[in-house]
């Protein structure tokens, strides 16, 4: 073997290497998202997510984040408020000083952060996990499935899809005679309802009877008055605490709803009034592991262990 020949050798072994070590993809990526496609070129290694949902999937699928939003991370992700992650702006407002300081390979945004994309994507590439209301819980399996694709964990993402699944169809096996069920959101001593395609509607496309069939789907839900909870009667009350999800020191739910007409609701007399993980309900949502305890959460209440 001449000492060329064992020079290639050697730099091929390396560039085999130093390919290996970054986690690098053979060929481009497409990535189609809510607002189009992005190529990345090789595998990210410096991600940026301003999406709780987003980060939520790639915490249980073991990816590493470079940097997260300084403020609304719930307890059960309280690590990644920690100095070893770049601060990078709010859940809907990027510090676009420190998105360029992280020199990002790869910035995920969905929900609050989507109308950002576009100044966002003239920084690095940039994708959009927002899932629509009405598609929910599909929508929410894809995005999974793409960031295994985009990360090489298919594999564990497949897992944890099927194992949802298997959750799903046992939740709705316990949803389809549990009667009629009413989502409501307290905040600062009001109410809201929330309805079939809204952001929480999935609730009744597993097959739990809605209360009321023309709610408005609004963001923050169609306001409702308590005598409109007693009118309605529903068999099962959902009931999600904003003032509790982003810190606010409002009024709690449990208060909100202590009185006379709540009380008299079939769902009150029962004690079927179920108050929510509302971190994972409302902050993060779609997420392959708040979503999970979210379905465990109500197949819980409704009957046995899910």
């Amino acid at each position: 073997m001449t000492a060329a020949s064992l020079v290639r050798q050697v730099l091929a072994a390396l560039v085999l290497c130093w390919a290996a070590a970054a986690g690098a993809q053979a060929d481009p990526l497409t990535v189609r998202h809510a607002q189009g496609e992005t190529v990345l070129p090789a595998r990210p290694q410096t991600v940026l997510v301003f999406d709780l949902a987003a980060l939520d999937t790639l915490d249980a699928l073991g990816v590493e984040i470079a940097g997260v939003p300084g403020s609304n991370i719930p307890d059960y992700l309280a690590k990644y408020r920690g100095d070893g992650y770049a601060k990078i702006g709010s859940l809907f407002e990027p510090d676009y000083e420190a998105v360029h300081a992280a020199r990002p390979d790869l910035i995920v945004i969905g929900g609050r952060s989507a109308p950002r994309y576009g100044e966002l994507s003239r920084i690095a590439p940039t994708i959009d996990l927002t899932v629509a209301p009405d598609d929910f819980l599909d929508g929410a399996k894809r995005n999974a499935a793409l960031l295994g694709d985009i990360f090489g964990k298919e594999e564990e993402a497949a897992a944890r899809i099927g194992d949802l699944d298997a959750a799903l169809a046992d939740l709705r096996e316990k949803a389809r005679d549990a009667g009629r069920a009413l989502i409501v959101m307290t905040n600062g001593g009001k109410v809201t309802a929330y309805g079939t395609g809204s952001r929480f509607g999935w609730v009744h496309d597993i097959g739990l009877e809605p209360a009321v069939a023309d709610v408005t789907a609004a963001t923050h839900g169609e306001a409702i008055s308590f005598e409109f909870l007693l009118e309605t009667n529903p068999d099962w009350l959902i009931v999600i605490d904003r003032d509790a999800a982003v810190g606010n020191a409002g009024a709690a739910a449990r208060r909100t709803l202590d009185n006379e007409l709540v009380a008299a609701t079939t769902a009150a007399r029962k004690s079927q009034i179920i108050y929510v993980d509302t971190a994972r309900w409302y902050l993060v949502g779609g997420g392959l592991g708040a979503l999970r305890v979210m379905v465990d959460e109500l197949a819980a209440a409704l009957g046995g262990e899910g």
